[in-house]
């Protein structure tokens, strides 16, 4: 991953803490076999994103690159989300994931002068899921996102062992 030596104060304890998550989700699915990535948790699901651990995967790798895009349109920096991509391969997943969070680390090195916070409701980050934030908010969120799906498949791994 990125060095965090090179950002300080808010910038440096938020991807700290997104680090931090991060590598609570790598060591939990680490040990999954390819199995278990693809076996269905939640059959019933109308959410597509939590059929199985792979495509919980999915999602959080497309989501932390899509929050770093948010942050950097917000600035007027006019990049697209990148497609998704699905593997078979926990491993290949920890390696995009890797990625996904070197890339929002990278968005704050380049723009150090980045506001965290904004009062402007004008000025917000419009989220396609209707939330506004601003990039403190957006951060908060991001790391929070990867610590409510690590608890999910971790619940799926114990339903899975029985």
């Amino acid at each position: 991953m990125a060095n965090t030596q090179k950002l300080s104060g808010a910038f440096a304890a938020l991807m700290d803490e997104y680090k931090k998550a991060l590598d609570e989700l790598i060591k939990v699915i680490k040990p999954i076999n390819p199995n278990y990535l693809t076996k269905t948790i939640e059959p019933e699901s109308l959410n597509t994103d939590c059929i199985s651990i792979q495509t919980i995967l999915t999602h959080v790798n497309s989501s932390i690159f899509s929050y770093a895009i948010y942050i950097e349109n917000s600035i007027g920096v006019n990049m697209e989300r990148p497609v998704r991509m699905q593997f078979d391969d926990v491993n290949q997943y920890i390696s995009r994931l890797k990625e996904a969070i070197a890339y929002t680390e990278n968005v704050f090195i380049q723009y150090p002068n980045i506001r965290l916070e904004e009062f402007d409701a004008a000025k917000k980050i419009n989220a396609r899921w209707g939330q506004q934030y601003d990039v403190e908010q957006m951060m908060e969120h991001a790391i929070v996102h990867i610590l409510r799906h690590r608890r999910q498949i971790e619940k799926a791994i114990e339903q899975f062992n029985g």
